[in-house]
Formats: C-alpha cells, structure tokens, sequence
C-alpha cells in the first residue's frame, strides 16, 4: 500500500515505468512530460481505395484495430508539456480492443491504449531510490474503489488498481505535484483514475519501462 511523502530539498533523480523491459511512453520529458516530436492523425486507418468502383483496398479502423490490437495507431495530439495534475483523455470513435497501460519512468507519464488507439495520458507520481516503481510488466490483480493503506496510517488510495500483492498500485488520492514521490505507487489525479478504474479490467497489462520512446507503428508488447 502506498502513501505520499515529501521530497526534502525539492529535487530528486527521474525514474520511469516501461513494457517488457522497454520504456512504453509516447513521450519524454525533464522535469515534466513532454509530447512527442512527431504529428499522428486522429485516424491511423486511412487507405487507398481501388480504381474499381465499390471495391475497397482498405480495412476500416474496427477491423484494424481487431488485426493489430498491439499496434500504436494514434497518439492523443497534446500541445506542449503534460505538468503535474494535468490529464487527458479522449476515447470518441475508438473501437473496442484490449486495453493497454504504459508508464515511462523517465518521462513520468502513464498511457492508456485501446486497441493500440491512445485514450489517455497524465503526469504521475512515482516512486524515490528507497521506495522504487518496480519495472516490468504487470497484470491487474485486483480492483478496488475504495482502498486505504495498510501499511502508510490508512491513506486514502481511491480507484486502485493492484499491480503486485506487495502494495504496488496505480490509485488516485494523490498529490501530483513537483515536489513530492510515492512509496513506489503510481498514483494519479483522481479524475483520471477514476476514468481509468472503469475502463480497465482485472487481467490488463501495465508495463512499465524507463525511457525508451516509441509512436505511430510500433508495437506495445
């Protein structure tokens, strides 16, 4: 279980979360999150129709996003640095599919993929060298709406979603601010947690990698 502690001095080293031993995030960032240098349409699936009339070359981005569910296909287009308590998310047009998680510690953002579609994205706090966000990738164990801390004084961690059995979660209930770092929680705004609480499910992957950057056509896993 996690709680939120004071950084002493106001300045610490970066650390971030990835995917099978890579960093997952489309973006990178000191001190703060930044967006990535490349522009990605709002629809990845556009494709040449033949010159025969009525025969199409071309799957439609359902039927994409079925094919490749592990595939970026779309990068949420945000302008400028994510700062700390800010989140975003925008899931209109996007097909079902299975949902991914990404953290970079390096850029400490974390990413939500559906169907290799980029529905959201926010600034996290993470871990210090005592207390680290472990890397790896990780499945939900377990969800819980209500969740306090066992081991920190009974802090509030809404929207939890367990990622090890030894206390390491993504939860709301956070400070996102400069300034401050988890007991290795990956703790969120409580909006967008609770955005994420109902969009994820047990079994959902989370990978968390440190600071390799990747976009539009690469793979998630």
């Amino acid at each position: 279980m996690d709680a939120m502690a004071r950084w002493i001095g106001g300045t610490t080293a970066l650390i971030g979360l990835a995917l099978g031993g890579v960093a997952l995030s489309a973006r990178n960032t000191v001190p703060v999150a930044q967006p990535a240098d490349h522009t990605v349409s709002a629809d990845q699936s556009v494709l040449n129709e033949s010159e025969e009339a009525g025969t199409p070359l071309r799957q439609t981005a359902t039927e994409m996003a079925a094919d490749e569910p592990f595939v970026i296909k779309r990068v949420l287009p945000i302008e400028g640095p994510i700062r700390y308590g800010e989140w975003h998310w925008d899931e209109e047009g996007v097909p079902e599919g299975p949902l991914v998680m990404t953290v970079d510690l390096e850029a400490r953002v974390l990413s939500v993929f559906r169907g290799g579609y980029e529905i959201g994205a926010t600034a996290v706090l993470l871990g210090t060298q005592e207390h680290p966000t472990p890397l790896g990738s990780f499945p939900i164990l377990t969800k819980e709406r209500h969740n306090v801390s066992e081991k920190y004084n009974n802090a509030p961690m809404p929207w939890t979603l367990r990622l090890t059995w030894d206390g390491i979660a993504i939860h709301g209930g956070s400070e996102v601010e400069n300034g401050y770092a988890s007991h290795g929680c990956i703790g969120t705004p409580d909006p967008f947690a609770a955005k994420l609480f109902a969009a994820a499910r047990k079994g959902d992957r989370v990978i968390i990698t440190r600071g390799k950057r990747i976009g539009t056509g690469d793979s998630l896993i």
